[in-house]
């Protein structure tokens, strides 16, 4: 993933009447911040033998960092408890995840995305990847927060249904109902995800900051 910085390109400065110089208008490339894909994490889960495919991993790192786990190199340690785990190295594919997700949940105007299988893949199988998500955000957000006693009666709520999520079981078809009620079910997971990191981090960060 390649950060998305101003551009350094910029137009050449025009000479205005009288002799004035004209400065040059740099052309600034809208923020953004995206995660690398499902086959890339996949392989680099592989590569670590960590025994979880990309959509568990993004859903522990989601749950590590919406629960107050530190975004530093050794989280991968943290969202597995294996304290043999190298560190992440900057720059990787595993790096670049945790940094979009972490701008992600910080910042909503990106928008939280859950890395899940394109549209183009079977039901069953999307939704086994949800409930992979959900799993392994319990995961995650269970060794961060601990007990979560910062949770809102909404978020424990939201969190019960998570969990509901985590242990259910993929249906192997479905028709066009079935499918807009999977979009609805990822929708709901994004809105929880925040409405938890939000207790969790930002509210906390807030009430800091006002001290």
């Amino acid at each position: 993933m390649t950060q998305c910085r101003p551009s350094t390109t910029a137009k050449t400065a025009p000479q205005a009447a009288g002799g004035y110089t004209v400065a040059p208008i740099a052309e600034v490339a809208p923020v953004t911040d995206s995660l690398p894909s499902l086959p890339d994490v996949a392989a680099a889960a592989r590569e670590l033998g960590l025994g979880m495919e990309g959509p568990e991993l993004h859903g522990a790192l989601t749950g590590w960092l919406a629960g107050g786990g530190s975004g530093g190199p050794g989280w991968l340690a943290g969202v597995t408890a294996d304290a043999d785990m190298p560190k992440v190295a900057a720059g990787s594919v595993l790096d670049r995840m945790r940094e979009a997700t972490a701008t992600q949940l910080d910042d909503r105007s990106f928008g939280f995305d859950l890395l899940l299988p394109d549209t183009d893949v079977s039901l069953g199988e999307r939704s086994g990847a949800l409930f992979d998500w959900c799993r392994g955000f319990l995961g995650g957000f269970g060794l961060a927060a601990g007990s979560a006693s910062a949770l809102s009666e909404e978020s424990r709520e939201a969190l019960s249904d998570l969990a509901k999520l985590a242990a259910a079981v993929p249906q192997d078809d479905g028709d066009e109902d079935d499918e807009q009620a999977l979009v609805e079910i990822e929708e709901f997971v994004r809105v929880a995800v925040l409405l938890m990191h939000g207790d969790c981090v930002l509210g906390p960060a807030h009430r800091q900051s006002l001290h």
